[in-house]
């Protein structure tokens, strides 16, 4: 549009404001004479027709010298804008709409055949009538994604997602043509998703990747399948995000994959299982996120990336390896979210710390240990004490059953841990609260012991699709998250908890917040 502009300026001002084109000379001409009437002389016309004229060639044309090459210009540089503009609406319509318009539209036609984002599921290639027909899905599916990139050109392909669900199947020579068709230069996302038997069958080409093709992606997000870059594996350059979940590849395959993505900002790995050894290179300096999930065969991460400072850790033991390990292997963290799903021993205090920690949140399942007498809620203090820096602690508990000790039947004697000040943490949210005594002496710690402490958020219910300001589910959805009998009657007794230990030592100033089961979603008979 911008040259379009510049091509009419440039042409106006060549051949004045008025641009004369291919004109011809007129065939139909006035002649004006005067008519003495009462000895006044008026003016009179008549017109007629110059043969000589009618059959003659153009006449005042405008050539080089009155503009007629830059009008010319100016001409396909507005048609060409005008397309453009078509092609950039055509590009946002849903693939589905694209390609109805494509057939009615001549003008969307070309467009189509290099339309850049090429997203294939089965919502943007079924209508929702056929929705719920999975056999009719799985037949077409395939044939579909077939149709439209043997008719695509391959130019101008920004993103490519091929997200397949479980109930189909392609075999291996189809998916290759289709990623060599779309991966093309200039290509910025791929995004890959096979059904859940096909990890162990197909292998991403990572020679698709190579020279230019590879240098322009931006995002890849693989699933379910085996990722094995070569030693010396040059390219991904331009890659700024990583996701590999369910992937077959190695440390040493990982290594090399990532060695050379000095742009890479986020890597996200989950149930990568030959994983053993983590290693995250100097040369990654721009990396300021990871998440490691459900890697179980993972035994060391040591990372050397200096921006690196948003980790989150998925898994079992996870609270022993954060503790111990990770003040030292990634020790320049600001936020650590850990979920754990099978703590077998309570959380040790340790000598390391991290300095830089101002954000943390731990999330215990109802998979672990952690619903067993076994597990000390008060052993979290460790992790508060090894962050001097931290500002915001969030601990959530997720049971089906409270089978810890309560409170209720052991009062005597609620443990203390002296000589353990935090005095930056300023924000404290315990989801879950239960009335084991433990939790309770992790609450009354932090009370004692945090002496910035300006507001604590107490919320008996565990409600998964809780939003970040700590609003129930049933805000934004017809009702809350469902629970059980057992853990609304345990909410309702943890409300009591908090009235006898805990509102009597919350100071004046602290901004404290207690809530119990939904009266409308929770209520029981």
């Amino acid at each position: 549009m911008g040259a379009s502009s510049f091509s009419l300026a440039e042409a106006m001002y060549v051949a004045g404001d008025v641009v004369l084109q291919s004109v011809r000379a007129a065939s139909v001409r006035v002649r004006s004479y005067q008519e003495n009437v009462a000895s006044v002389k008026l003016p009179k016309f008549t017109h007629f027709v110059d043969p000589a004229a009618a059959s003659g060639g153009p006449s005042n044309a405008s050539g080089l010298a009155r503009g007629g090459k830059q009008v010319a210009a100016c001409r396909a540089a507005h048609v060409k804008a005008i397309e453009d503009i078509w092609c950039h609406v055509h590009s946002l319509m849903p693939l589905q709409y694209a390609a109805q318009s494509a057939c009615v539209f001549h003008t969307f036609l070309r467009s189509w055949r290099c339309h850049p984002y090429l997203n294939f599921t089965d919502e943007t290639l079924f209508s929702k009538q056929n929705a719920s027909r999975k056999g009719y899905m799985a037949r077409h599916f395939t044939m579909r994604v077939d149709k439209i990139l043997e008719n695509h050109s391959g130019i101008g392909v920004k993103a490519l997602n091929l997200t397949f669900p479980d109930y189909c199947k392609v075999d291996a020579g189809h998916l290759n043509r289709w990623l060599q068709i779309a991966i093309t230069p200039g290509i910025e996302e791929v995004i890959l998703f096979l059904p859940t038997n096909y990890k162990k069958q197909y292998s991403f080409p990572c020679s698709l990747l190579f020279g230019a093709c590879g240098n322009s992606v931006r995002h890849i997000r693989l699933t379910k399948c085996a990722f094995r870059p070569p030693v010396g594996f040059d390219c991904l350059k331009s890659l700024t995000e990583l996701y590999l979940y369910d992937v077959c590849i190695t440390g040493d395959e990982l290594g090399s994959l990532t060695s050379n993505c000095f742009a890479l900002e986020q890597l996200e790995l989950a149930n990568c299982g030959e994983l053993i050894f983590l290693e995250i290179p100097l040369s990654l300096e721009r990396l300021s996120f990871l998440r490691v999930s459900e890697c179980h065969m993972l035994q060391v991460i040591e990372s050397k990336a200096p921006n690196l400072l948003n980790f989150e850790f998925v898994g079992e033991l996870v609270h022993f390896y954060a503790i111990t390990k990770l003040p030292s292997a990634v020790p320049n963290l600001e936020t650590i979210e850990v979920t754990s799903f099978g703590e077998m021993v309570n959380t040790p205090m340790v000598a390391d710390k991290f300095l830089n920690l101002k954000y943390l949140h731990i999330h215990l399942t109802d998979a672990c240990e952690v619903s067993t007498p076994a597990y000390d809620y008060l052993s979290l203090v460790s992790f508060l004490d090894a962050s001097p820096a931290l500002e915001t602690f969030i601990l959530s508990v997720d049971q089906e059953v409270m089978k810890h000790d309560s409170v209720f039947g052991d009062a005597s004697h609620v443990r203390q841990i002296p000589g353990h000040k935090h005095s930056r943490l300023r924000k404290v949210h315990i989801i879950g609260f239960c009335s084991a005594k433990s939790m309770v002496e992790l609450t009354c710690h932090i009370l004692e012991n945090a002496t910035s402490l300006e507001s604590l958020i107490i919320d008996t219910i565990n409600d998964p699709l809780m939003d970040g300001d700590g609003n129930r589910s049933c805000a934004t959805y017809s009702e809350c998250w469902p629970i059980g009998r057992d853990m609304i009657l345990e909410g309702h007794k943890a409300l009591k908890i908090v009235n006898m230990y805990i509102v009597g030592r919350a100071p004046p100033a602290l901004r404290l917040d207690v809530k119990g089961p939904c009266s409308r979603c929770h209520a029981i008979d």
